[in-house]
């Protein structure tokens, strides 16, 4: 595991990841490593002055950062869940670290029963399988939602979604394609285990969903729906470069974060910084992220 410390976030260690027990449910952030992304796709609509406050506040260059990859690690009972299955060798070279740290607590893929996929972009999905296409978790039961499904999977893609979008529709497709013996499509409100619900969060994609986990006023996974607590929370209004349904992305983010401030919600953030679980509280016209 020596080699692999390198490649993890600053601050984020290769065993000991963060715990947190939510009622039925115990939960283990582990790092999938991180992913860097230019200031264009992070903040599209920020003018020169708030790319560089924003970059300094993220640690990021001049005109780029790393944003960290949570993954939650869910035992409930029998189960043990994993929201989404990290990159891979699919994404960037920085990321696809989430095997070699459930090896460092211990965890056998082939004890993982059940993945649930907020949506499947490849640093979300581009884990499901090796190299040699075999399945990462091979006892695993798979999930995601109908609209997600629905909308990577068209054969006719290449005239249906915009160019930008086909080397991610193919990846969807490899990895969609590799579990579709075993995946189960979801719609919102269905339960994956008792007390996990699927929770719409559309517009990052068509079909991205949250997991919402009953017990001590609620733990919502939010997947990329707030794409970063220090770029989203006090900007509302920007766009961020990787959603597919711009305005509607808009929408999801503005009513989960006025939803997580009026219930007190606990949230997890993927690309937050590790261990990216928190709550939201209104700070003027946007909201700021409290730890915690």
């Amino acid at each position: 595991m020596t080699s692999e410390k390198t490649t993890l976030p600053p601050g984020v260690p290769a065993d000991g990841f963060h715990k947190l027990k939510h009622g039925s449910f115990d939960v283990s952030v582990l790092s999938d490593g991180f992913i860097t992304l230019p200031s264009s796709i992070l903040m599209p609509d920020a003018d020169a002055e708030e790319v560089e406050r924003v970059l300094g506040l993220l640690g990021g260059t001049h005109d780029s950062s790393a944003l960290q990859t949570n993954i939650p690690l869910v035992r409930h009972g029998d189960d043990l869940i994993l929201v989404d299955s990290g990159a891979g060798t699919n994404f960037q070279p920085t990321d696809g670290k989430l095997a070699a740290n459930l090896a460092s607590i211990g965890v056998d893929p082939a004890s993982i029963t059940k993945v649930v996929f907020t949506h499947a972009h490849p640093d979300h999905s581009g884990g499901t399988t090796l190299p040699d296409g075999s399945l990462l978790f091979p006892n695993a039961q798979y999930y995601v939602s109908e609209a997600e499904w629905s909308f990577w999977t068209d054969p006719s893609y290449e005239t249906s979604i915009p160019e930008a979008l086909h080397a991610f529709a193919r990846g969807s497709q490899r990895d969609l394609f590799a579990v579709r013996d075993r995946l189960t499509l979801v719609k919102p409100g269905d339960e994956i285990v008792s007390g996990m619900n699927v929770v719409s969060t559309r517009g990052h994609t068509p079909g991205h969903i949250s997991l919402e986990l009953a017990g001590n006023g609620n733990l919502l996974i939010a997947g990329d729906v707030i794409p970063n607590e220090i770029v989203s929370f006090g900007n509302t209004k920007w766009h961020f470069g990787f959603d597919t349904e711009q305005e509607i992305a808009l929408a999801s983010r503005a009513a989960l974060l006025d939803k997580a401030a009026n219930e007190k919600l606990r949230i997890l953030g993927y690309h937050w910084s590790y261990p990216g679980v928190g709550y939201v509280e209104r700070d003027g016209t946007g909201y700021r992220f409290v730890a915690g």
